[in-house]
């Protein structure tokens, strides 16, 4: 992913205050931004804070052969992986420009400058050495990279202990920490370096640039040197011309910044041997409960706490005892339950089985009355069809109706009917006759 690029309105601001001698953070020329030094649990572990700019360093150590053309020395390997995590721009798995050109200005800063003893690594010539890795982790990119780099894998391999090492004929034992002290490593000096940013073709100068200075500057110089003044890599880009009173002007302010960043590197190392010693909380342990793992955070107020009991028992005696009793509680719509509170638990359905409950009983009531209405009515229509005198019978295949008449003893009976039911009559009585 491409750097969002910064609007002409963003570089003509930047460029017009650098000209007035202003910055956007508030700081002088030749300032260096805040820098916090603190150190994991391990020993080698060391965190840079350079303002927002966070970076890791990490030192490790293993036995190797020796090269061929040196026997006798150990080897010193660098390695700088920018992550994603720091910034956009990064990609994860692919090696950068800036990447590289980092590697190779921090090896040249403290491999080639022999600010570490090498000899002292060798364990059996030309058979086994130690080999000292310093992997270095950009957490946070505002800009100057390579000082924060520099100064976290120096104080890195300050505070590394290497596991000591005994040798009986051709075996070579090593003794964990609990079995020997680890030993430090012996380091001569300590570089560090210092960046210049150049705008408006070198007229203007400022010291540890952020992020947004470093996209309209013009040109990048890069002096890495010690507290004795000696200066151990030099390194400009940017493709601009710069004068012989320019570099000695920025190589003594570089001599003044690395004097003081020298002293803080010491009190730093100082402060953690001296916890360590006590036994107390340090590096990652120390962190955790001020919140410094993190980038950015935030400034919290502190707080006083002295006369917290004091207030709050004197705000519970002035406070109103609460009430005994509890209101009972009232279900505004069915299936909305209470819980708690000193009260039995429900959930508003037993409304809707009593009024189940009435609803079937009313029913039952409405239907066994409908059932004796319909008994005395039937017994009624058979009462009245026993005293009637006409009894109506339906077919409905043959479409004919017949009336009978129920007989009676003292009259004669009348025969009131059909044609059909004249002539079967006739036709009985012939039978008889015969």
């Amino acid at each position: 992913m491409k750097e969002t690029p910064l609007s002409n309105c963003e570089r003509d601001f930047l460029l017009k205050a650098i000209e007035d001698k202003k910055r956007l953070d508030g700081r002088q020329t030749y300032d260096y931004r805040k820098m916090k030094i603190t150190f994991g649990t391990d020993y080698g572990c060391c965190f840079v804070d350079l303002g927002k700019t966070r970076v890791m360093a990490q030192v490790s150590c293993e036995l190797v052969t020796p090269k061929e053309s040196r026997p006798n020395e150990g080897i010193m390997f660098f390695n700088i992986e920018l992550s994603p995590m720091a910034s956009p721009a990064f990609e994860q798995g692919r090696q950068s420009e800036l990447s590289v050109k980092l590697n190779r200005q921090l090896e040249r800063c403290l491999r080639n400058s022999k600010c570490i003893d090498t000899e002292s690594l060798c364990v059996v010539s030309g058979v086994k050495v130690w080999q000292i890795r310093v992997d270095v982790h950009m957490l946070n990119h505002d800009g100057n990279l390579m000082d924060a780099a520099s100064i976290a894998a120096i104080t890195a391999l300050c505070h590394f202990r290497r596991p000591d090492v005994g040798i009986q004929g051709e075996e070579v034992t090593v003794y964990s920490p609990e079995e020997r002290d680890p030993i430090p490593l012996s380091i001569y000096h300590m570089p560090i370096s210092v960046s210049f940013s150049f705008f408006q073709q070198g007229t203007y100068l400022l010291v540890d640039p952020c992020e947004r200075e470093e996209r309209v500057m013009d040109g990048l110089l890069m002096i890495a040197m010690n507290k004795h003044r000696e200066i151990c890599s030099i390194q400009s880009s940017g493709g601009i011309m710069l004068l012989k009173e320019q570099v000695m002007r920025c190589s003594k302010i570089a001599s003044v910044k690395v004097s003081e960043i020298t002293e803080l590197i010491s009190k730093a190392l100082e402060n953690d041997k001296k916890a360590r010693k006590e036994g107390g909380r340090c590096g990652f342990a120390e962190s955790l409960p001020q919140e410094r793992i993190t980038a950015l955070k935030m400034d919290e107020t502190s707080v006083e706490m002295t006369d917290v009991t004091e207030r709050a028992t004197d705000i519970v005696q002035k406070a109103e005892a609460p009430t005994q009793t509890v209101p009972s509680p009232v279900v505004p719509v069915p299936g909305v339950g209470q819980v708690g509170q000193g009260l039995q638990n429900t959930w508003g359905l037993e409304e809707e089985e009593e009024e189940e409950d009435d609803e079937d009983e009313e029913s039952e009531d409405m239907d066994s009355g409908e059932e004796q209405e319909e008994k005395v009515t039937t017994m009624e229509e058979e009462q009245k069809s026993r005293e009637g005198d006409v009894v109506e019978i339906s077919d409905s295949e043959e479409e004919e109706v017949v009336i009978l008449h129920p007989e009676k003893p003292d009259k004669a009976p009348k025969n009131t009917g059909t044609r059909s039911h004249q002539k079967g009559a006739a036709a009985s009585k012939q039978r008889q006759k015969k």
